[in-house]
């Protein structure tokens, strides 16, 4: 049963358009700790890359999840994507890319009381995590293999 209508193409538009903002987020933000663990805590630089880290999660990471996470149950809903195959990769990807969402979260709380717990180098290769995510999911709902 079609619930959007007409607003279908318009739920669909701003899915894509939040899930661009969140990748971006994604890929930013094992960044800014790469450069953040570089300073000394407490320093003026280690205020300043918190208060960065801070914004891009507030202000495009949050968000941009939230939307998400709305927008593509209204697509899921509308198209009854549950009964296919390649929903269920995508949900699991996503729910994977949600919980990295999460880490991140948390390692910054763990940047911001100045703790170090990881390498730049264990980060660079966090940082491909989103990349190999969004591959697989493009993969799943454009080719649809199963």
């Amino acid at each position: 049963m079609a619930y959007l209508g007409a607003a279908y193409l318009w739920v669909k538009a701003a899915h894509l358009i939040f899930v661009i903002f969140l990748m971006a987020g994604l890929f930013m933000m094992p960044r800014f700790f790469i450069y953040h663990q570089q300073c000394a805590p407490g320093s003026e630089e280690d205020a300043q890359w918190i208060e960065r880290e801070r914004r891009l999660l507030r202000i495009i990471l949050n968000p941009s999840l939230i939307l998400v996470w709305i927008f593509g149950l209204m697509l899921m809903v509308e198209i009854g994507a549950w009964h296919f195959g390649w929903f269920h990769l995508k949900l699991l990807f996503v729910l994977g890319l949600s919980g990295y969402h999460g880490w991140l979260a948390n390692y910054w709380k763990k940047l911001a009381r100045g703790l170090r717990p990881m390498t730049d180098k264990q980060l660079r290769l966090l940082n491909e995590i989103p990349g190999i995510a969004a591959a697989v999911i493009v993969i799943a709902v454009i080719v649809k293999p199963f």
